[in-house]
């Protein structure tokens, strides 16, 4: 790869590395594997569980490239979508009673500027404390296509549900968020201009 070509698709990536090429998974783990991390923080909410689901994806991800068909999905949906078929698997063993020791959330790095930092902190807090009052089809529709920027048609592939089913549920949770965080606007620095 010279640094004049365009870049490799994620598919040619795949490939490179199913032909034994470690530089070609190395630029396909910097692409994909923060996307995967933000879906499952998102859809978790627990920093430890999200890192713990997006290597596990990507681990996957390498074991199934010698049998990568090019052109049947795209490789980011198909990381979606066992990204959030891990997140589903632990919410069912949470709903199965297991006790969380970890549920504090990791102190936030006082390296950073104070003011915005805790301004943007509290922002994403805020943010996800009401993505979790939503139903998991309503917050996983609504991470997917406003926070990580599908196209309603790949969240309908990585759902396994309708286009339309997502429209639905994706304006059924902005909704929802909206009212969660309507009377949090000075709070959380949002003027009314």
């Amino acid at each position: 790869m010279t640094p004049t070509s365009a870049a490799p698709s994620d598919d040619a990536l795949l490939i490179l590395f199913a032909n034994g090429e470690q530089a070609a998974a190395r630029e396909l783990t910097n692409r994909l594997a923060p996307r995967a991390f933000g879906v499952a923080m998102r859809v978790l909410g627990d920093r430890a569980e999200a890192e713990d689901v997006a290597q596990e994806a990507m681990v996957r991800l390498w074991r199934m490239a010698p049998d990568w068909q090019p052109g049947t999905a795209k490789v980011s949906t198909w990381l979606y979508r066992v990204t959030l078929n891990l997140c589903l698997d632990i919410k069912r063993r949470r709903r199965g009673g297991m006790a969380r020791l970890d549920d504090v959330p990791e102190p936030p790095d006082p390296s950073e500027s104070a003011a915005e930092h805790l301004q943007q902190a509290a922002r994403v807090d805020a943010l996800q404390s009401a993505l979790a009052t939503l139903p998991d089809r309503q917050r996983e529709a609504v991470v997917f296509r406003h926070l990580e920027g599908l196209s309603n048609p790949e969240i309908a592939e990585v759902m396994d549900i309708s286009t339309e089913a997502v429209e639905s549920l994706t304006a059924r949770g902005k909704r929802a968020l909206s009212r969660a965080l309507a009377g949090r606007r000075d709070e959380l620095g949002y003027s009314d201009e």
